[in-house]
C-alpha cells in the first residue's frame, strides 16, 4: 500500500517554471514505477511522465518534452516534476501515482494502483 500527497502547485506566469513534489509512504515504494498525470478542466487525464524505480528510464508525453523533467528519491520516498518554459495549456491539477508493475515504465492511466489529491497548477498568459 502507497499513500501519496502532492505540492508544490501554483499560480505561474507563462515561461515561468515550478516544481512539484509527490511524498510517498510505505515501506516498498523503490519498488514502484512513479508518474504525473494531469487533468484540465473539461478534459480526461492525461499521461505527462514517468519514471523506473531505479531512476534510469524515464519517459514523457510529447507536450512537455525537452521543459519537463521527472525526477525520484528512494531514499525519502519522494517524486519531483520540474516543470520549465510553462505554457497556459500546462494548466491542470496534477496527480502523482504509483505502478506496482515495474517492468514497464508505463503510460496508461489503468496501470497506476496509488494516486494522489492532486495539485493546481495554473500558467497564466
Amino acid at each position: 500500500q502507497v499513500q501519496l500527497v502532492e505540492s508544490g502547485g501554483g499560480l505561474v506566469q507563462a515561461g515561468g517554471s515550478l516544481r512539484l513534489s509527490c511524498a510517498a509512504s510505505g515501506r516498498t515504494f523503490s519498488s514502484y514505477v512513479m508518474g504525473w498525470f494531469r487533468q484540465a478542466p473539461g478534459k480526461e487525464r492525461e499521461f505527462v511522465s514517468a519514471i523506473s524505480w531505479s531512476g534510469r528510464r524515464t519517459s514523457y508525453a510529447e507536450s512537455v518534452k525537452g521543459r519537463f523533467t521527472i525526477s525520484r528519491d528512494n531514499a525519502k520516498k519522494m517524486v519531483y516534476l520540474q516543470m520549465n518554459s510553462l505554457k497556459p495549456e500546462d494548466t491542470a491539477v496534477y496527480y502523482c501515482a504509483a505502478d506496482a508493475d515495474t517492468a514497464v515504465v508505463a503510460s496508461a492511466i489503468g496501470s497506476y494502483d496509488y494516486w494522489g489529491q492532486g495539485t493546481q497548477v495554473t500558467v497564466s498568459s
